[in-house]
């Protein structure tokens, strides 16, 4: 049996190379390739990088599906599904709108794969696939191997993507995560996420990056992993909590065990915004400052992520919110307006008011990469998406990068120095390359082809 994994892109812009800092290995396409059976002849496409091959001989299909890549995920499908090959598709997507990914697919995964996946293959083998296969529950995550071969000849950045746990306890009502885990979290055993740190690092990888969606969400786990990585003497950065910044233990083991760095959501620095987003614990014993000093005691360089447009937002917050970040010398930060995905709290909520521009923005022809997708309370979707651009070019003006690789946490030694200098000039670079960015190949012939 031979089986073909599709990573596909957001889309296409005509005469453009494709955005750079989205080009990391895609680690879902990893854990398929890691779940088939091993006489199952895998190939792998990245449609980021490279042309899809549709023509080639294959006898099913995978595709996971993110909010974002629905709309190529679907062009992609419907050219395998013409020729009569079929295609199965999971991911968020599919978790978040089941009822419209199976229109575009001929088995649709909803929830996660392992528990799934064998007997999904076993079907295919014998031409018995079913039209849905659901997770009847939160699978383990032991004995997780994702196959990183399917990587090969292929250039992404040279960073490794290791899962820790996946999901998260908290309830952020514009979090997809949350909506699709019910606000849980599972765990990789440690002792399999050190064989395989172990694995990366004899194959040259000296940088990694654990994709958790909250690596502290379960603390006492966390602390446990942080411990175990001290031998191993690596770099390695990941995404928290801010509530992890008033924990000195948790402080302490992660700077000793090579963290690098952490991407915390501030959000807003509105607090009734950070109420009506279900981040009140943001300001939680002495909020931002607080939280700042602790970890810039400590050496932890930051990631910032702020959101527009919730509705106490002004078209004075961008400056403020910029200025903010450049005067406590965050390392990076990202200004973006905020997303209804489909499923959330806060999609429901813009719903039932009458805010949303779009029956689904994701498929929409007319939507772009950066278009605001509702009604914003005290501005305009226009003047929303022009302030965080602002935000971005003032926060990435040269001006700002020199200033801020001044701080000692920025330039702990000369490799981390050079990699500020790199990655702050590529964000700069790309700034307002994402505006705009069509969903799916505008080139694209023909029409999405449905499920008959």
């Amino acid at each position: 049996m031979r089986l073909t994994i599709v990573h596909p892109a957001i889309g296409r812009k005509p005469g453009q190379k494709y955005i750079g800092t989205w080009q990391m290995e895609p680690l879902p396409a990893a854990a398929i390739a890691g779940l088939t059976p091993p006489d199952v002849e895998v190939k792998f496409y990245d449609d980021r990088m490279e042309t899809i091959p549709v023509d080639e001989p294959t006898d099913l299909v995978a595709i996971s599906v993110e909010t974002y890549t629905a709309r190529r995920a679907y062009q992609i499908a419907s050219d395998y599904r013409r020729r009569g090959v079929p295609v199965v598709m999971g991911g968020f997507h599919a978790m978040l709108c089941p009822e419209e990914v199976t229109q575009y697919a001929d088995a649709l995964v909803v929830g996660e794969a392992e528990d799934i996946w064998p007997a999904l293959i076993d079907d295919a083998r014998h031409g018995t696939l079913q039209r849905i296969y659901r997770a009847a529950r939160r699978p383990s995550l032991g004995g997780l191997r994702p196959d990183r071969s399917i990587f090969q000849g292929k250039r992404y950045l040279p960073i490794g993507l290791v899962e820790a746990g996946r999901g998260c306890h908290f309830k952020c009502d514009f979090c997809a995560i949350q909506t699709a885990f019910d606000r849980t979290q599972t765990r990789r055993p440690v002792d399999d996420i050190i064989r395989e740190l172990q694995t990366l690092r004899d194959q040259n990888k000296r940088f990694f990056f654990f994709v958790d969606d909250n690596i502290t969400s379960n603390m006492s786990q966390a602390k446990e992993l942080y411990e175990a990585l001290i031998p191993l003497k690596i770099r390695w950065v990941s995404q928290a909590s801010i509530n992890a910044a008033h924990d000195e233990e948790f402080l302490e083991l992660i700077t000793r065990s090579g963290c690098e760095g952490l991407l915390i959501g501030f959000e807003s620095l509105n607090p009734e915004n950070l109420r009506a987003m279900d981040k009140g614990f943001n300001t939680m014993k002495g909020g931002y400052d607080a939280a700042l000093a602790n970890l810039h005691r400590f050496g932890v360089k930051l990631y910032l992520t702020f959101v527009f447009g919730y509705d106490e937002d002004t078209p004075e917050t961008f400056a403020q919110t910029a200025d903010f970040a450049k005067e406590h010398n965050i390392y990076i930060g990202a200004f973006n307006h905020l997303t209804p995905f489909p499923g959330t709290p806060l999609y429901q909520r813009l719903e039932k008011e009458g805010r949303l521009l779009y029956d689904a923005w994701w498929l929409d022809e007319r939507y772009r990469y950066n278009m605001i997708p509702f009604q914003p309370k005290r501005m305009s979707p226009e003047e929303l998406q022009r302030g965080c651009l602002e935000a971005r070019k003032r926060f990435y003006a040269w001006s700002s990068i020199l200033r801020r690789s001044a701080d000692r946490v920025n330039r702990p030694d000369l490799f981390m120095l050079w990699n500020f200098f790199l990655i702050n000039g590529m964000i700069r670079q790309e700034v307002a390359a994402r505006d705009f960015y069509p969903l799916g190949d505008p080139t694209w012939q023909g029409e999405l082809l449905k499920v008959g």
